[in-house]
């Protein structure tokens, strides 16, 4: 069929932001007014934009911007032929819908440049979906000018989650904040739709500079551009990105490495770019240059699956938390230091932008890098900045600029530069080989990889090594908000003491952290702790502060706190409220009013999610817990056999009807699940333990050791399993109850 186009799609936001005219003190309300306003007086700056790939970041389709043979050219994948054609002067793909079968499709948008460009299919709800298949834009000798999937070792069907009709390759909530200008979702909840709005469909100067009606109505009141360009005042800017303005980087000749004349004060820059260059979720619409960055986004700690131990990227991490990790960062370095921002390339050409600030005769030379001069392995980036490569071909540099450490590699298996390039080695040689050219083993800026390792392990000192980690000033914040977030406070005063340090530090990130890590104490004990970051400056540290305390109970508050906690509570349901299109944003807010005891909205807002998304196993399993709180046991095990048709490969849904049905006393059908959910996540220290004291108060004491010994071979520290082995071996054989 062919999708009309049923989504009103605005060219002008009305979205304003505050902005100081150039008196300094009149507040007057900046709209967007669009690129084309700033070209007449920055026409240098114009000409770089309009090569650049922000400029094509996103953009109507037609013959001009459209780089895919849509000359009747196939593409084969899991069964299904797509077809792309042109009709009508229109581009379109023959492929499969929602429902599996063919249809027609009007490609609306192109997406992106090089080295691929994607294609966006709108549909009368307003939502916008991401093609899978996407265009090679590269030169053929390198491989392109092709059709490929994203997803080419699997097999993506109609009914998977990833295929693109689904809400993982929506538009409107995973891509268009970073790739227009002054967007505004706009998520119709009542009727499931969508009427998105931008105020320019690409990424634009304003995107970087924040609307700028009040900057030109500035510039129309002078008179010539010297006065422009030494005028002080803000000029009507909602941002001055002049965190480089009168600074220079003297290299001191002794050390070879470039030192800031002066210290940078803020990280506006930094954040600005952060906003599409980090990995994050959004809580709220409007965010503008200038704006504080945690007040519109949730960013991602350096977490597995993300990263590896050391902090090196592993999923796709958009550089952001990996610059944050950086001695670049720690020492003044913005990104602009490095990278033209109008052309988005770098300043200088290979070695010669990492020159700018180190010594070349020292650094570029094979006394340094042990390589031919010239050669690949003679670039810094080679050894300091490696590639992973993401959408199949689409290589990008992990920025947090590291010294390589192939010894980590033997030790923690994580990956080095040195053997991505030499492919039939071994870390273990790798490590010789750098030990015989220094001497010894490089330590490198970062110093939080055995921490972050052990603290994931479970052994005996992790939790020691995650506090050293978090209480140490000389690492990086984002590093120290990871050690807090994998703290169990529970476990010891120590930890709790760390924990408590942590939320009254001055960076935000590492308050965030330490909020996190309150989630392993118990309800009550959070409140002292949390309540003063319920009027905190930062939204975000607000929003998950009362998520921390939610189900605490608040007549322990003082009046002030009480009040706070309310608007907090307020906050977080409007920041759910905006991420309503998800099934995770619903769960989050059922979740919420359950634990504050509105089941009836809690009931609602899970059944919603489920129906956004029927594959959404977290919906299953909290709403089988809501029933569970309400003592509506025969509830939970319809839910979850509901789940088990959608999901029924899932660990996570078995687990939980086993404990339905023990509470409904049905002691084999309990087992049997409780069997599967092991047998599918062999791994789960928690489904060893849980099962095996099921067996045992089952009567069947010989299989729940069996059982409970498995699981502490692959998990040597876990208390749980340890004490409970213990008991059912020793004299009395007491029964201990299933936990929940």
């Amino acid at each position: 069929m062919c999708l009309g186009c049923a989504v009103v799609w605005r060219q002008r936001a009305n979205a304003t932001t505050p902005s100081q005219s150039n008196a300094g003190s009149k507040v007057v309300a900046a709209t967007y007014v669009g690129s084309e306003a700033c070209t007449s007086c920055h026409r240098t700056e114009a000409a770089e934009w309009r090569i650049s790939q922000h400029h094509d970041a996103m953009a109507e389709a037609s013959e001009h911007t459209v780089l895919g043979n849509f000359a009747r050219t196939q593409f084969a994948y899991a069964g299904t032929t797509s077809t792309f054609f042109k009709r009508n002067g229109g581009f379109y793909v023959r492929t499969d819908g929602r429902d599996g079968r063919l249809s027609d499709f009007q490609i609306k948008y192109t997406f992106g440049v090089y080295p691929l460009q994607q294609y966006l299919v709108e549909l009368p709800d307003g939502r916008v979906q991401a093609l899978s298949i996407a265009w090679d834009a590269r030169p053929k000798p390198q491989g392109g000018q092709r059709w490929f999937h994203l997803y080419p070792g699997e097999r993506i069907a109609h009914d998977d989650e990833l295929h693109w009709t689904r809400a993982a390759q929506n538009w409107n909530f995973m891509c268009a904040d970073c790739h227009s200008t002054g967007l505004r979702k706009n998520y119709d909840r009542v009727n499931d739709r969508f009427q998105t709005h931008w105020s320019e469909i690409n990424v634009g100067c304003e995107a970087c500079h924040g609307p700028g009606s009040a900057h030109t109505s500035w510039a129309a009141h002078v008179n010539t551009r010297d006065q422009v360009a030494v005028d002080g005042d803000a000029k009507g800017l909602t941002a001055r990105l002049d965190e480089r303005r009168n600074v220079t980087w003297n290299v001191n000749v002794a050390s070879g490495n470039a030192h800031r004349s002066q210290p940078r004060a803020t990280d506006r820059e930094i954040e600005v770019c952060a906003q599409c260059h980090a990995r994050r979720g959004q809580i709220a619409d409007g965010y503008e240059a200038g704006k504080p960055l945690l007040d519109y986004y949730r960013p991602a700690l350096l977490s597995d699956p993300l990263y590896y131990a050391d902090g090196q990227q592993r999923g796709e991490v958009y550089d952001w938390g990996s610059f944050l990790q950086s001695r670049m960062y720690a020492n003044g370095v913005t990104c602009s230091d490095c990278h033209n921002p109008h052309t988005g390339k770098l300043r200088a050409e290979g070695n010669g932008v990492c020159a700018s600030c180190h010594l070349a005769s020292k650094y570029d030379n094979p006394s340094h890098h042990h390589h031919t001069a010239g050669g690949a392995g003679a670039a810094c980036v080679g050894c300091h900045m490696p590639t992973s490569t993401y959408m199949v071909i689409d290589p990008r540099h992990d920025h947090s600029l590291r010294v390589p450490r192939p010894d980590l590699s033997v030790k923690l298996n994580t990956p080095n530069a040195c053997t991505i390039c030499h492919t039939t080695r071994d870390a273990t040689w790798a490590a010789m080989k750098v030990n015989g050219w220094y001497g010894h083993q490089p330590q490198g800026y970062q110093q939080f990889a055995d921490a972050l390792a052990s603290g994931t392990s479970e052994s005996p000192d992790g939790q020691s090594q995650l506090r050293a980690v978090a209480d140490a000033a000389t690492q990086p914040p984002i590093a120290r908000a990871t050690a807090l977030a994998g703290l169990n406070a529970s476990l010891s005063q120590l930890s709790l003491d760390t924990v408590a340090r942590g939320l009254r530090d001055p960076n935000p990130l590492v308050r965030l952290g330490a909020l996190q890590a309150l989630s392993s104490v118990p309800p009550d004990a959070r409140l002292p702790l949390a309540a003063p970051l319920l009027s905190d400056a930062r939204k975000v540290l607000r929003v998950e502060a009362v998520s921390v305390l939610a189900g605490a109970d608040p007549e322990q508050l003082s009046p002030g706190d009480r009040a706070s906690l309310a608007r907090a509570a307020g906050e977080f349901v409007e920041t759910q409220r905006y991420n309503a299109d998800r099934s995770e944003g619903r769960v989050n807010l059922g979740t919420f009013f359950g634990r504050f005891g509105d089941t009836v909205r809690a009931e609602e807002e899970m059944r919603v999610a489920i129906r956004l998304d029927p594959t959404f196993v977290p919906a299953y399993v909290n709403l089988a817990d809501l029933y569970r709180v309400r003592n509506q046991n025969e509830d939970s095990e319809r839910i979850l056999r509901e789940g088990l048709k959608a999901a029924p490969q899932n660990a996570s849904i078995h687990y939980a009807l086993g404990l339905a049905l023990t509470r409904l006393k049905r002691t084999d059908d309990a087992l049997a699940e409780l069997r599967q959910a092991l047998a599918l996540e062999p791994a789960s220290a928690r489904f060893a333990y849980v099962y095996g004291v099921a067996l045992h108060s089952a009567g069947q004491t010989a299989a729940a050791v069996a059982t409970l010994e498995k699981g502490l071979a692959t998990h040597p520290y876990d208390s749980e399993i340890r004490t409970a082995l213990a008991s059912f071996k020793g004299p009395t054989n007491a029964a201990a109850p299933v936990q929940r």
